[in-house]
């Protein structure tokens, strides 16, 4: 078999971390992998940079509060959409601070304000935590609070890896019981769409590529979902009246072949969608625009195309 295509710097960044001594995520416990997940952050993602606004809120949730930040290039605007964001980390890791500068240059790209949601993870709190918080804060954003300042016409769902995956559960739960405001755009960054088959590509590249095969039956294990509900494996559902979608692939990532599953689906059932595969590239480039110098094009190529989908939407 022919091997995959690796960029150079992203094979640097691949050799790097395996000269680094530090053990499998797969083999320590949450709370030992998200300071592991945090220090690797600081190292992977540029800085944040400049931004209008960066203010933190909190918004009440199913089982209590949940935080949120919101970003926006500009002090005031008109009314327009807001992006609504869940971050990626296997339901198990990630948080406000890691997803900062993501957040901060979608948000300036796109010149919309995002709101970057901080839902509730496993094990401490398993499926269907994190679906219940992302539902709740989309559809509390979408009723234009006070404390966000803005004037919302309708919602960008967003978000990568575990993210992706709860932009497409909530794109599904609010076009089953509408909110306020329409959802109008998602976009589902190297999701994992399709809990229930086994695609080719998780064998393929469950190794060596930075996200492993073990590495994923140990987010599995421990967010816990029931794979024959749609929100514990979204591709159980029936896709047809999603909101338009952008769908962004890994081609090195053992899950890509799920994001090609359901931006084919999303097509078959006459969902409007754009596809955009980061070739040569690994899981989590949105995150590693500093250790991997290319993934700045990745990134500003899928938000080229995120930003030309939303406005056919406006026209």
């Amino acid at each position: 078999m022919t091997e995959p295509y690796v960029r150079p710097d992203v094979a640097a960044f691949l050799a790097y971390l395996a000269s680094v001594p530090s053990p499998p995520i797969d083999q320590v416990e949450p709370t030992v992998a998200r300071k592991l997940a945090a220090a690797m952050s600081g190292v992977a993602d540029p800085p944040t940079g400049a931004i209008t606004v960066k203010r933190d809120l909190v918004m009440p949730g199913p089982a209590g509060d949940i935080p949120l930040r919101l970003y926006d290039p500009r002090e005031s605007r008109e009314p327009g959409p807001v992006i609504v964001f869940f971050h990626g980390g296997g339901w198990v890791l990630g948080d406000l601070a890691s997803y900062d500068s993501a957040c901060a240059e979608i948000a300036r790209v796109l010149d919309l304000p995002l709101v970057s949601v901080d839902y509730r993870l496993a094990p401490e709190a398993p499926w269907p935590a994190g679906p219940d918080d992302c539902e709740a804060a989309a559809r509390w954003i979408a009723s234009a609070p006070t404390e966000l300042g803005l004037s919302p016409t309708g919602l960008v769902i967003a978000g990568d890896s575990a993210g992706g995956t709860l932009t497409i559960v909530t794109a599904i739960a609010l076009r089953e019981a509408p909110a306020a405001l329409p959802v109008v755009a998602q976009w589902a960054i190297y999701p994992a769409a399709d809990m229930v088959t086994r695609y080719p590509s998780f064998k393929a590249l469950g190794a060596g590529y930075l996200l492993t095969e073990e590495a994923m039956v140990w987010f599995n294990g421990h967010y816990r979902p029931d794979v024959t509900d749609w929100r514990g494996s979204p591709m159980q559902a029936d896709l047809a009246g999603l909101p338009p979608a952008l769908v962004t692939t890994a081609s090195l990532d053992p899950i890509r072949d799920q994001g090609r599953a359901y931006a084919a689906a999303l097509a078959n059932a006459g969902v409007p969608v754009s596809f955009r595969e980061a070739h040569g590239n690994i899981h989590g480039f949105l995150n590693m625009r500093r250790a991997i110098p290319s993934s700045a094009g990745d990134v500003a190529a899928s938000l080229a195309a995120l930003k030309s989908l939303l406005s056919e939407i406006a026209a």
